[in-house]
């Protein structure tokens, strides 16, 4: 086997080992991964999260997860628990406590010590039999037969395994919680995703003057209009009324078409059936517009059809929603 074969065979390997653990944790749910669930659902304290080594950093992702879905956590690295960080627990909060074997030293140090708070234990364990799966209130049972490393030594099935039952506490909590994705935007402010939840349309049109035309304008003055807007559009209104709209393109073609263009107006050259988006729709919306029609600008109306300005696909880019 040369060292191309050998590479994918171990990446196959790795990849099929994980795979199957992880549809082995199907069966393994029942009352008590549901009885977890409920009792942080209806709990009005928050989740704290503990482990250590490798299932510590599980712990913080899990925690990252929750709390961008709306079930407040924190991480606390069972380690500095039992060296003075056993003050971030208060009265309410609930406890997951994260080990592959349930029998680190660290960890049958700090159970008892959780338990003679009077806080809920919820263990996420490889083990039921562990001393952490014996001692907690509930037991997440997120086995791994066999790591991935070739040695069964380094946690990388076992880490998968709880990262998997993690999420889907944090899925269920979301969906218990009714969170839509306004709450989700709200948690995500910032960056492209952010963006897309909660940049509407009308945040980006404000952005630039409003090209408009009435139906008798010149083709002269239409392109001083487009010229000057510099958005290769305008909109043709009447008494708040839209008509249509002409672009640069529509100038080019009537030129091609037309050797005399006296006499020629707005309303000869317009199309009439301009593609529009409500203002209030999100940016994202707009952007699925443009690429479903192959252009570049949209024009933006309100709730009563009126004209309010226009979109145009490099404000978007500028904002990163592509």
């Amino acid at each position: 086997m040369n060292i191309h074969e050998q590479i994918l065979a171990s990446a196959r390997h790795t990849i099929e080992t994980e795979r199957d653990a992880v549809a082995d944790l199907a069966p393994l749910l029942d009352h008590e991964f549901t009885d977890a669930v409920n009792l942080i659902f209806n709990s009005v304290g928050r989740v704290i999260l503990t482990g250590i080594g490798k299932s510590a950093i599980i712990a913080q992702k899990i925690v990252a997860t929750l709390n961008s879905t709306g079930t407040p956590s924190i991480f606390m690295h069972a380690a500095d628990a039992i060296h003075g960080d056993l003050g971030t627990i208060v009265k309410n909060d609930i406890v997951i406590c994260i080990s592959k074997s349930g029998n680190s030293p660290e960890i049958k140090v700090l159970v008892p010590l959780i338990k003679k708070m009077g806080n809920s234990l919820i263990a996420l364990t490889g083990s039921r039999n562990s001393f952490l799966g014996l001692q907690a209130d509930f037991v997440i049972h997120a086995k791994a037969e066999n790591e991935a490393c070739p040695h069964n030594l380094a946690p990388t099935t076992s880490t998968t395994t709880q990262l998997v039952m993690g999420d889907a506490i944090a899925i269920a909590l979301l969906e218990l919680h009714g969170f839509t994705t306004k709450d989700f935007a709200k948690y995500h402010p910032g960056g492209t995703l952010g963006k897309k939840l909660y940049l509407q349309v009308k945040d980006i049109v404000k952005l630039h003057d409003r090209p408009v035309i009435s139906p008798g304008a010149s083709v002269k003055d239409v392109i001083i209009e487009i010229s000057k807007k510099m958005l290769g559009v305008t909109a043709v209104v009447d008494n708040n009324r839209l008509l249509g709209v002409v672009t640069d393109g529509d100038i080019r073609r009537m030129l091609e078409k037309n050797d005399i263009l006296t006499g020629l107006t707005a309303r000869d050259i317009m199309n009439t059936n301009p593609k529009v988006v409500n203002e209030n729709e999100m940016a994202v919306t707009a952007m699925d517009i443009l690429e479903n029609n192959s252009i570049s600008q949209l024009l933006a109306i309100d709730d009563d059809g009126r004209y309010t300005g226009v979109i145009h696909l490099h404000d978007l880019i500028k904002e990163g929603i592509i």
